[in-house]
């Protein structure tokens, strides 16, 4: 079974928690990187300075409320690079509001999903990206 490499772009340590015990129970192996902020994350995905051996992601959950570089900042750099445009990312963040729904879909977001509030709602939004990402769709090879 293959793993799968997923990067977590959160600032939030207890979303990082929570993301972890989610995917701890996961059907596949998954390698969980994090980056707590938008320029940690450009760092891992261009594999520059302590990043110069991070994996590819498969998959990447960006939050949009980040220090130093923005979700939005984040995903643009990664859909105008032709390395990375193709890996799927996962806008997953507390907002619900219409204008950064609009404005992470103009940037080719893969998919917006507000994060819930409630321990279980939180849980079962992991479980299902990872039943539908990581089971279902069939991502392009790294």
């Amino acid at each position: 079974m293959k793993t799968v490499d997923l990067l977590l772009v959160e600032d939030n340590p207890g979303d990082v928690r929570l993301t972890e015990e989610a995917l701890r129970d996961a059907s596949m192996p998954v390698n969980l990187s994090v980056a707590t902020d938008g320029a940690e994350a450009i760092e891992f995905l261009h594999r520059r300075g302590k990043y110069k051996n991070a994996p590819r992601p498969d998959l990447i959950l960006l939050d949009l409320n980040l220090p130093k570089k923005t979700g939005p900042e984040v995903l643009s750099d990664i859909k105008c690079d032709p390395d990375l445009k193709r890996i799927p990312v996962l806008v997953m963040t507390t907002s619900s509001e219409q204008d950064d729904v609009q404005k992470a879909y103009s940037l080719n977001a893969n998919c917006y999903i507000t994060k819930p509030i409630q321990l279980d709602d939180f849980l079962n939004v992991v479980q299902s990206i990872e039943n539908f990402w990581l089971k279902t769709a069939l991502l392009p090879e790294r």
